[in-house]
């Protein structure tokens, strides 16, 4: 008998885009009467979302309820066709079946299933991306030719065992940047290092504090905002989100959810949220022999932890945040990915997922893109 031919081939890889068209052929080189049907999962991704909750928040096994058959319909002598609009973000999967006239037996082309990936469509392209660090918009845009009498001065201070930190930019001093970044150099995302309170006194590293030893994810650093008695630092963060979206931009926040800066609010009050060393110290991550000891590293063995950063991420995405790098994401287990990015496209489908894969193996990469259903990814290996 030969075999069942279906385009795109099995086990072949197709990236698309919402709004696109996805057509599925069969071809049955006998001709024998029969039915066709393409068995997938698209369509159902609210389904989906939906089974993945379940099982990290209430240990519900999946049952694969969003998986159902679509009719392909004759379009010659043994050939069948379906062209299935692409409505759902997400990854998904399928394949082609016959069923014979008088059978009930299905057959199956050989290989794997096909494996559909659906990107936002504002995403299909021109994905330039301007990266800020917000508290460099300020007076370290001019140069002073008192800067060199400061930095002794800064330097005699940090020796007495002082906290010395410069003038920071802020919120709005980035506002009127916007022009120039997206209108004069073409950018379309303007991207934030984190923007979170950092530590100031003991474990501060750099001059500024570290912006990847988050203190507490659900604010933002009060040095970035203006003393405004009329709009309080977040809200000078919304003005800076309304201001990019209002020039046809999208803004994108960087967030370390693999760890906090020492004495976060997480650490003090969830301390067993934490990795802990064999001698029962909290753990630092660290990467290429080089260990971070300014951090802490979350432990995403617990659900609490998974539907607390769950929160985090929808926190900024319902005030306006169009997409996230994850730092050192490939850090996370997929299955905490699966679940946080669930949980987000439930309620924002188009929220975009950048991957920072920094020394990462190329196998979890490819893993946290695929079923874990991030979007970008990029390393500063590659």
């Amino acid at each position: 008998m030969k075999r069942l031919e279906q385009t795109p081939a099995s086990g072949s890889q197709v990236l698309a885009c919402t709004g696109d068209l996805l057509e599925v052929t069969l071809r049955v080189p006998d001709n024998r009467p029969g039915e066709a049907f393409f068995r997938t999962n698209l369509g159902q991704a609210a389904m989906r979302r939906r089974e993945i909750v379940e099982h990290t928040e209430s240990d519900i096994p999946p049952l694969a309820r969003d998986w159902h058959d679509i009719p392909l319909r004759a379009s010659g002598p043994g050939r069948y066709l379906a062209r299935i609009p692409l409505l759902d973000v997400g990854w998904f999967a399928g394949k082609t079946c016959f069923l014979p006239r008088g059978s009930g037996a299905p057959e199956w082309p050989d290989g794997d299933n096909l494996i559909v990936k659906v990107g936002p469509a504002h995403a299909a392209c021109a994905n330039t991306l301007y990266t800020a660090f917000i508290r460099q918009f300020g007076p370290a845009l001019q140069r002073d030719p008192r800067d060199a009498a400061c930095r002794h001065l800064e330097q005699q201070l940090d020796a007495r065992g002082y906290a010395v930190i410069p003038p920071s930019g802020t919120f709005r001093s980035l506002i009127r940047k916007l022009d120039t970044i997206l209108g004069d150099l073409r950018f379309r995302i303007v991207q934030l290092l984190p923007i979170h309170p950092t530590p100031t006194t003991f474990a501060r590293m750099g001059r500024y504090g570290s912006p990847f030893a988050g203190l507490d994810f659900l604010s933002v650093d009060p040095a970035l905002a203006e003393f405004d008695r009329q709009a309080t630092p977040l809200g000078q963060f919304d003005e800076l989100i309304d201001a990019v979206h209002a020039r046809g931009g999208r803004l994108f926040l960087d967030l370390p959810a693999n760890h906090t800066g020492w004495a976060s609010t997480l650490q003090i009050h969830h301390p067993e949220w934490f990795r802990r060393g064999r001698d029962n110290a909290f753990a630092s991550p660290g990467a290429w022999g080089v260990i971070w000891a300014d951090l802490v590293e979350l432990d995403y063995r617990f659900p609490g932890l998974r539907a607390f950063m769950a929160e985090v991420f929808l926190f900024w995405a319902r005030r306006g945040v169009d997409g996230f790098r994850c730092d050192a994401g490939y850090m996370i287990p997929a299955e905490t990915w699966r679940y946080i990015v669930a949980r987000v496209r439930d309620e924002l489908p188009d929220t975009v997922f950048l991957l920072e894969g920094l020394g990462g193996p190329v196998a979890v990469t490819e893993q946290l893109l695929a079923e874990a259903n991030l979007d970008w990814a990029y390393s500063e290996l590659f």
